[in-house]
Formats: C-alpha cells, structure tokens, sequence
C-alpha cells in the first residue's frame, strides 16, 4: 500500500512574522484627510491665540500711552496753575508810558493768531458722526503771568509766560515756558513790552516742557464768577484796569490787566495729542499730508480743564 507524503508548508515563520507586521502596520496609519483635518485645526487655534495676543498687547499699549499722557498732563497743568496762583498786582499806571513801555501788565492772554509767535496755526479737526460735518477749532493762546517774591533774600518780580509752537526741530505743537527776573526796585513793566515779547519772537528759546498740545487757552473770571470779556464789539475797551484786545474770530477774548486788577479765578484747558499719533505725524514730510491725518485724530485727543483761584485778588478792583 502506498503512503501518501503530507504537504509541507514551505513558508518560513519570519516572512509571516513580516506580512502580519507589514499588514498591522498599513492599518494603523492616518489617512490624508485626517492628517488634513488635524492641520485645520491647529491652524485655527494658531489664529486665534495670535488675535487673542494682538489684542492684549494693543490694549497693553494703550494703557501705557494713556497713562503717560495722564501723567505729563497732569503735571503740565499743575505748573501752569502753580505759577497763576503767585500772580501779584502791580499796582502800577494803566497804558501809561513810562521810558518807552506802558504800565506794568499783571496777566495776559491772547490768542497766537493776533500775536508775533509764528508756526502756531490752530488745528481744524473733523467731529466724527455729527451732523452738518461739524468741526472743532483747537485754540491756541499764549499767556503771561507778573508775580512777586524774595529771591535769596531780595524782593524781586517774576515774569512766566506760555506758548505754543509747530515744527520746531520736527517736533509738532511743542508748549514752552518762559520765566525770568527782575529786582522789586524797578519798575516791572519791561518783563512783559521787552522779556515776554522777545520770548514770543523765539519760543523755542524758552523751556519745553511736552509736545502735541493741539489746544491751550485761559479765561479770567471775576469775583462773582462771570467770564470777563469786551462788551463793545470791533474795538478795544478798557475797565477797571483791563484792556481788552480786537476780538477773536477763534471765540477768546484777549485781555492786559493793569494796576491792582487780577482776576479771582482763571480756567485753563489744554488738549494734547497721544504720542503714538504724534509720531506717526512727525514721520509725515508733507505740511498738507500731515494736517490731513491730524484733522481725523480727534479721538486721540486728551483735554484737561482746571478752575485755579487767585489769592492775590483784590476785591476793590471791581467796585
């Protein structure tokens, strides 16, 4: 009988060993659309912690300018009100010349328009959303304050005055101080006809003190706190020592105070540009290009207001 030789499986074990790997491996992989949809989707949470981030450092930013505009304001307006408070009468003649100058001026105010400060245009800025295109006139006065004192021991006057000046040193609306003195033994009226107007004629000579001040007037009131103007429109009228100047088409009234006449308050309100808008401008080399961007900026600009009183007031002066 013959016996039948059972088949051998001539497959080694290694080469099943690889085919059942190879086969393990294909069926755990990604396909392309998975891959695909995994890449979407960190791509989406890449965007969207970029925005999150951009609009942390934006708000980051802003808080930093508002904050050092906050702080150089501030101090800008306490200098300002420190000095109106020294204010002191001189109790000298009203438009009375004396060698060449007339009476001594207590306090000034005047717009740069009618003044001999060049560069100081005021800026014309749009009102967003109002009706008719409205604008705002951002005025810009200067003012001179006469005050009385020791210095090292020696009765002395002082004479401070502020102004504004555009496109000095590519700076944009730079406010300057001026300050000077003269012994309490001559007569003070020169601070003001000789010191002060020779300051005008220069800003830039005087002491910077921030840029970007779009805005600064004064108005002086009395002492039952009515504003002081003119009553006589087209023409200079004086009373009770104060001489006031043509009226301005900008809506201030300049003024001299002679004699023992000061006010009891005066109000100061100055409006300054953020510094990143102020660069951005200053980076502009066209004049009319510039004033085109400045005029749309009215929301980046900061506006202060301060009542000061006058210690100094002499209530006669309104009898």
């Amino acid at each position: 009988m013959k016996k039948e030789i059972p088949i051998l499986n001539l497959r080694s074990p290694v080469e099943g060993r690889k085919g059942g790997a190879r086969r393990s491996s294909i069926a755990d992989a990604f396909t392309l659309i998975e891959v695909m949809v995994v890449m979407t989707l960190l791509s989406l949470i890449v965007f969207a912690l970029m925005a999150v981030f951009n609009t942390t450092q934006s708000a980051f930013r802003t808080s930093v300018t508002q904050s050092d505009i906050l702080e150089g304001g501030r101090s800008t307006m306490d200098l300002m009100a420190g000095d109106l408070r020294q204010m002191a009468p001189s109790l000298g003649q009203t438009n009375l010349l004396v060698n060449g100058f007339q009476g001594a001026v207590n306090f000034y105010a005047n717009t740069n328009a009618n003044a001999t400060a060049a560069n100081s245009q005021p800026l014309v800025q749009s009102l967003t959303a109002s009706p008719g295109n409205q604008q705002r006139v951002n005025v810009l006065e200067n003012f001179f304050i006469l005050s009385r004192g020791n210095l090292n021991g020696v009765p002395t006057w002082f004479g401070t005055g502020y102004a504004v000046t555009n496109l000095v040193n590519g700076t944009l609306y730079s406010l300057y101080r001026f300050s000077t003195n003269h012994p309490a033994s001559t007569d003070p009226a020169p601070i003001f006809y000789n010191d002060f107007q020779n300051f005008l004629k220069n800003i830039a000579a005087g002491s910077r003190l921030m840029d970007g001040v779009v805005d600064l007037r004064v108005r002086a009131y009395d002492n039952n706190g009515y504003w002081m103007t003119n009553t006589l429109s087209g023409q200079n009228t004086t009373n009770n020592n104060v001489q006031f100047l043509l009226p301005s088409a900008l809506g201030e009234v300049g003024f001299k105070m002679f004699g023992n006449t000061l006010p009891a308050s005066v109000e100061i309100q100055m409006g300054v540009l953020e510094d990143r808008v102020l660069q951005r401008a200053e980076s502009i080399p066209v004049p009319g290009t510039q004033s085109n961007y400045l005029a749309q900026q009215i929301g980046k600009v900061h506006v202060f207001r301060q009542r000061v009183s006058i210690p100094n007031v002499d209530p006669a002066a309104y009898q």
